[in-house]
């Protein structure tokens, strides 16, 4: 058997250069697949978040048709507005769950005929007009508000 000092032409490290060529261009896309994937988790959790700060703006839209004194004699003075809940009542309950409270106020418009198609004669009833602002909180200082227009008929 012959051996020979010269190595063959194709162990001239070629294949070494190639491998490491693809091992870099395989750690450059499994990088940047890592960060897409913490950016698309980041972006679920601010809409879970923001979902949650919503919500609890929609539980103090439902809050108020409950508390009959945020739209009822004493708050007939026009642009003046009640708020809620009041911290001065430790019955309010204003937490909904961990992270989740609410606030927000009722401000009266003004009185005029009930709008129409509301079902009431016009020269019987009175409209007294009130918008409420209705604040939710979240977690991580997520928030929402929800602004909404609203007629008691009579008083």
């Amino acid at each position: 058997m012959r051996i020979s000092k010269t190595p063959p032409i194709n162990e001239a490290g070629i294949v070494t250069g190639m491998m490491l060529f693809m091992l870099a261009i395989f750690t450059v896309v499994a990088v940047a697949a890592a960060v897409i994937s913490i950016i698309e988790m980041q972006i679920a959790s601010n809409d879970q978040y923001s979902k949650t700060a919503f919500y609890s703006a929609e539980a103090a839209r439902s809050y108020v048709p409950t508390q009959l004194n945020l739209y009822g004699a004493e708050n007939t003075i026009k642009d003046s507005a009640l708020n809620f809940p009041n911290g001065n009542d430790a019955s309010e309950k204003t937490a909904i769950g961990a992270n989740q409270k609410f606030n927000g106020d009722v401000m009266f418009l003004g009185s005029s005929v009930p709008p129409r198609g509301s079902g009431y004669e016009v020269g019987t009833f009175n409209a007294h007009r009130y918008q409420m602002t209705c604040n939710g909180y979240g977690p991580r200082k997520s928030t929402s508000r929800i602004e909404a227009g609203f007629y008691r008929i009579g008083l």
